[in-house]
Formats: C-alpha cells, sequence, structure tokens
C-alpha cells in the first residue's frame, strides 16, 4: 500500500501546465470538480462541459475553502486570492486524466477493469468483495465510468489501497480506449457483449469491437478476464498480447460452472472449476446474468490466489447493488425486483426469465420502462421483449414510455398475452395510477426500465404503500 501525497509542482508536471500563484512545493488537497462541495484545503478542477464551464465557478470554490485551482489557458485572470494555488494546462479534462494516470502509477496499487455490456457494477461489486478477503481494495462509486468520473475515482487512491477494481463504460467507440489509457489495468475484465447503446452503432458486432478497445495497451504480463461463452468476445480475445483465462459454462472455460441449479427468488448454486482446484458456489443472486458475474469475479479472485473456502463464503454473503436486482419482500405482501436502475434488451428478457421462474406468487406483474438509445432496432427489440413478457407468464403488464413501448405490448398480445392484462401509458406517473389499482398482496413485481424513464420512483412509491 502506497500512499501518493501531492503538490503544486506534481500537479503541474502531470498536467504539463505552469504555476502561476503558489509555491511549487505547496500541498494539494482532495481533488473536486464541483464547487458546491468543496471543502477547505480542496483542490478544484474547472472543467469545461456540455452544460456548465467550471471556470465560472472557480471564485466560489476558492471562497468555500478551495487552497487552489487548475485552470486552462483561456480562462481569465479575474481576481483570485494571492495566496491561492492556480495551476494553468491546455485542457483541463485532458489534465485531470493526466493528473489520475500520474497518481494510479505512483500508488502501485494493481487495477482491475471491467467492461460489459451488462453487469459491470455488479461484477465490480462482487471483484471488490471476493479481493477484500486479502487486499485492500478501492472500488469506484457508483457508476463513476466515464472520462470524468474514472479519473475522479483513480485519484481516490493517494489514499493507499493494493488492489482497485473499477468500470468502464461507453456509449460510442474510442471511449473505452481513452478509459484503458487513464487506468493501465493489469487486469482486464469482459463481461458480455449485447444491444445496449445499438442505436450508436451499426450493429452488435460495431458494439463488439469497440469493447474490444479494453484489449489494447497491454503487456505480456496483464490478464484478461473474458466470457467464454460469449462468441463475439472470444473471437476477439485472441488478440490479446498477455494472458487469457476464461469463464463460463461452456465445457473448456478455465474457471466453468455445472450441475447450476436456478433457484427462482432463492438465487442459484453451481459447482465450479477452476484452475486452483473445485468449489461449490452458492448465492441469493438473481438469475443467469448473475451467474456469469459471480463467475467472472471468480476468475479474478483466483488470478489474485484468493483461497477457494475465502470466494465461496463472500459469494455466499453477496448482495445486489441498489436498484439491480434487488428482491425485496415488503412488510404488506408484495414480493418486488427493483431492477428499476436501466434496462436494455438483452438484460430485460434475463429479468423476465426470472420471473418466469419464480414460483410461489399470487400473480406476476411486469411493470417495463421503454428501452433508449436503440436507434433503428428499436421496434424490432421491443416486439422481442413483448414475447419475452408473454413467454414470462405475466398476469399484468404495464408498458411505459412511447411508441417502442406500444411495440413491446403489442407483441405480447399477439403472443396470446389477453389485452386486458396489457395497459400501455406515456409516463411513470400514469403508471402508478394504473398500478395501484390492481397490485395486492401475494404479488410478484419487476420493475425495469432505462434510466431515462425514471421507474425508480414508482418503486419507491409501492416501498412506500406496502410497508
Amino acid at each position: 500500500m502506497t500512499f501518493v501525497p501531492l503538490t503544486a509542482g506534481d500537479v503541474a508536471a502531470a498536467v504539463r501546465g505552469q504555476i502561476v500563484s503558489g509555491g511549487i512545493s505547496a500541498p494539494i488537497g482532495r481533488i473536486s470538480i464541483d464547487s458546491r462541495g468543496v471543502a477547505p484545503g480542496d483542490f478544484f478542477v474547472a472543467i469545461r462541459g456540455e452544460r456548465f464551464d467550471g471556470h465560472h465557478f472557480v471564485a466560489a470554490a476558492l471562497a468555500a475553502g478551495a487552497g487552489g485551482a487548475l485552470l486552462d489557458n483561456v480562462a481569465g485572470g479575474g481576481s483570485l486570492p494571492p495566496d491561492a494555488v492556480i495551476v494553468r494546462s491546455a485542457d483541463t479534462t485532458a489534465g485531470l486524466q493526466d493528473l489520475a494516470r500520474h497518481v494510479r502509477r505512483a500508488s502501485q496499487a494493481r487495477v482491475v477493469a471491467i467492461t460489459g455490456s451488462a453487469g459491470k457494477t455488479t461484477t465490480k461489486e462482487a471483484c471488490a468483495e471476493l479481493l477484500s478477503t486479502r487486499h485492500q481494495v478501492f472500488r469506484n462509486k457508483g457508476n463513476l465510468n466515464n472520462h470524468i468520473g474514472l479519473p475522479l475515482s483513480l485519484l481516490e487512491l493517494r489514499a493507499g489501497a493494493d488492489v482497485a477494481v473499477v468500470e468502464l463504460g461507453m456509449n460510442h467507440a474510442g471511449e473505452i480506449r481513452t478509459l484503458v489509457g487513464i487506468a493501465e489495468p493489469e487486469v482486464r475484465v469482459w463481461t458480455n457483449v449485447g444491444d445496449a447503446h445499438i442505436g450508436f452503432f451499426a450493429s452488435v458486432d460495431a458494439i463488439a469491437d469497440a469493447k474490444a478497445e479494453i484489449l489494447e495497451g497491454a503487456s505480456g504480463g496483464d490478464v484478461l478476464i473474458a466470457n467464454a461463452d460469449d462468441p463475439r468476445i472470444m473471437s476477439r480475445a485472441q488478440h490479446f498480447a498477455g494472458r487469457t483465462v476464461t469463464f463460463g459454462v461452456h465445457s473448456g472455460a478455465d474457471v466453468q460452472a455445472s450441475q447450476v441449479r436456478m433457484r427462482g427468488l432463492d438465487g442459484f448454486s453451481a459447482s465450479v472449476r477452476t484452475p486452483a482446484g473445485a468449489l461449490q458456489l452458492d448465492t441469493s443472486l438473481l438469475g443467469t446474468g448473475n451467474l456469469s458475474n459471480v463467475l467472472a469475479a471468480t476468475a479474478v479472485a483466483v488470478t489474485f490466489d484468493v483461497p477457494l473456502d475465502a470466494i465461496a463464503a463472500r459469494v455466499s454473503a453477496l448482495r445486489p447493488a441498489r436498484r439491480r436486482g434487488e428482491l425485496l419482500r415488503l412488510p404488506g405482501g408484495v414480493t418486488l425486483i427493483d431492477d428499476s436502475y436501466n434496462s436494455s434488451p438483452s438484460a430485460l428478457k434475463r429479468s423476465l426469465a426470472v420471473v418466469a421462474a419464480a414460483t410461489g406468487s399470487a400473480r406476476k406483474v411486469a411493470v417495463l420502462g421503454e428501452m433508449l438509445e436503440l436507434g433503428e432496432y428499436g421496434a424490432l427489440l421491443h416486439r422481442e421483449c413483448g414475447q419475452a413478457a408473454k413467454d414470462a407468464g405475466l398476469d399484468c403488464l404495464y408498458v411505459v414510455g412511447g411508441a417502442a413501448a406500444g411495440e413491446l405490448a403489442d407483441a405480447a398480445r399477439k403472443a396470446g398475452m389477453p389485452a386486458g392484462s396489457i395497459v400501455v401509458v406515456s409516463n411513470r406517473e400514469e403508471a402508478l395510477t394504473e398500478l395501484l389499482k390492481r397490485v395486492r398482496p401475494g404479488d410478484l413485481v419487476l420493475v425495469k426500465g432505462s434510466r431515462g424513464i425514471g421507474l425508480d420512483v414508482v418503486v419507491d412509491r409501492l416501498k412506500a404503500e406496502f410497508a
């Protein structure tokens, strides 16, 4: 574990900038890009974004106690406190990334970077939990996984950690390449390729090519944890410069699950063979998607020489991240699957499969929000999910959104679901009004939709109604 102090000189060197105010040895406190949350001693980085320009808030940040700021060369001089540490660089966003890379290297922590179309956060949390049995682990908070969030996360390595586990997000080609260049991971995890954000790409293969940027810049000592069950991953993984460790249920995977027993709302169990030996995994996480996520985390843990008994014990204690497949048994008798954080067609089908396998509920209800960023594929993919909704044995289906949501509802009806069991509404408020008329104790309710539809509000209202 290495703690990483910073001085004004360190910042100027890392961002290839100049100190224009303050001493070269002046200490640099916590890095912040939000003037509203600045604490005394923080160092404010003025980011120029699409909606806000941090340079407009430099004075406010310094007045709140910030000890200095990183500005770009375009920013005016203004009236700044003479004792403030001011560093200028050509581009403050690039400067933030460069500073994060400097801290990442100085920390000497090993970095595990995770990408995939679905399950990144769950895999990240599982990896961090398993690795923490032997290491001091840092994990990025929430979904701070883009060109701003990742650098802010890596800067937390100043506090010292042996291992950092971070996720890399993207919705356009080139973004993973940038993030890999910042994080410089020794271990790269590629969980899956799906149809999330396909509206920004020509095909799922194009998504796979963009995700494959995680393979770039590797050395012979780096490790790729790859999903053996995903042919798009495996066809691209052969170009990885380092060592590849595979996971999956297919024969030949290095970390292979067999005798898988899906227990509906009670999770799943599996026998798992690894290069370090065999173990039995048992978890309350739901569905086949989480089986893959747990196997990926197990492969990472084995790579870090975590004992098998420690892996099994920690897997048994795993719980889903908030709003990502949380199973909530409400006091009022409703069982709720809160998967409201986000949605994509492939992820929705997996969630519906969980509902299909569930037993013991009076009725099965789904509140499904329109899936965004699907472009020209939207209608077709929503129709496929309508068929999946019918196959899940739903008693009631509430579909929220615009024309694409209507396609899902029409497909469910044409597949044989009674029209009277399907309710189509344009927004979450209407969904709540209709849902509260019908939902009753004993029901199993799945809530899932794209973040822009905001179905977390539906979940919170149900929790309050059936508390």
